[in-house]
């Protein structure tokens, strides 16, 4: 899969690359477009150059070749352009624990170039009733509404979560998730870098995953989980079990699913893998009605981000066009 550049476009970049000292590629011809009013997960195996295309985004390294325009301007020529319009929320953020929500708030106010009003902002987050709190009395997830809370003062364009979740209770994540919706709905473009597979399943308009400084593949969520076959879990009757063998297509892989147990006794767990999961579900389906045999519990579903991460990961191959 490509990108293709759209007018609406907030970032984009062609064939970026970045060398250290000359020799060592850790972002090597990366192209991505980022559109107005999405979220984009930037995912990423160990040392794939995720961190590294982040900070060429924010201009905090110039790309050693390649065009990248971010607001229109290229980010380490113009960086006043994206601190006035982006916030972002770092994966650890310092926080003063002596102080309390609003007066951290009301410093954050003095040297922000953007305006806003304290109560509108925590209140976004859900932290209007602990604006009197020392920041030290907080738990995790309130300092991470906080730091969103300094992320979104002003209603900047762009917001950049890098590993927003990381370390949080699930009900604390859920919070955040429901709180970068809101963002979304309102037109904030995100830019989503996450450990969490699920999490960017979850939020994600389109996925990007980079692999050894290049971009193995990029699309919409559903683009991205077709590239990997789906699956058919389904218990079977022993006996019918040489039936599917024998009579599958070639375009489903049949396997024993040893990772399951099967409900009742007498029954074989399997898994059917294709690529065209409504063909393969048709042709289990009269399988089993021309054979007379009844099925045990089935669940259909497609490939998982996880299932896809971890193809990319082990893969030495070229990365998926």
């Amino acid at each position: 899969m490509t990108s293709t550049t759209s007018p609406e476009s907030l970032v984009d970049a062609t064939d970026i690359v970045y060398e250290y000292g000359g020799t060592y590629k850790a972002v090597d011809g990366v192209s991505l477009h980022v559109g107005r009013g999405e979220i984009y997960a930037l995912l990423g195996t160990n040392g794939a150059g995720k961190t590294t295309t982040l900070e060429i985004l924010q201009g905090f390294r110039k790309p050693s070749s390649g065009s990248l325009s971010v607001f229109g301007v290229a980010p380490a020529r113009s960086p006043h352009v994206l601190r006035s319009r982006t916030g972002v929320v770092l994966q650890e953020a310092g926080h003063f624990g002596e102080i309390t929500v609003r007066a951290e708030m009301k410093m954050w106010e003095s040297i922000s170039s953007r305006v806003d009003d304290i109560e509108r902002v925590l209140g976004l987050v859900e932290l209007t009733h602990r604006m009197n709190t020392k920041i030290d009395s907080l738990s995790g997830g309130e300092r991470r509404r906080l730091d969103l809370a300094m992320a979104i003062w002003g209603a900047p364009e762009l917001v950049i979560l890098d590993e927003p979740t990381t370390g949080l209770d699930p009900e604390s994540r859920r919070t955040l998730w429901s709180l970068v919706w809101d963002l979304r709905a309102a037109g904030t473009t995100i830019i989503l870098t996450t450990h969490y597979l699920e999490e960017a399943e979850e939020l994600a308009d389109r996925v990007a995953i980079m692999h050894r400084g290049r971009l193995a593949i990029e699309g919409t969520l559903d683009e991205v989980l077709a590239s990997r076959p789906s699956r058919i879990q389904v218990d079977v009757p022993e006996s019918f079990v040489p039936v599917l063998f024998d009579s599958a297509p070639a375009e489903i892989e049949i396997t024993r699913d040893s990772w399951r147990r099967p409900a009742e006794e007498g029954f074989t767990a399997l898994q059917l893998s294709s690529t065209r999961q409504q063909a393969s579900l048709a042709w289990l389906l009269e399988t089993a009605r021309r054979h007379n045999t009844d099925l045990g519990p089935l669940r259909a579903s497609p490939a998982s981000l996880e299932e896809v991460f971890h193809h990319i990961r082990n893969e030495d191959r070229e990365p998926i066009a």
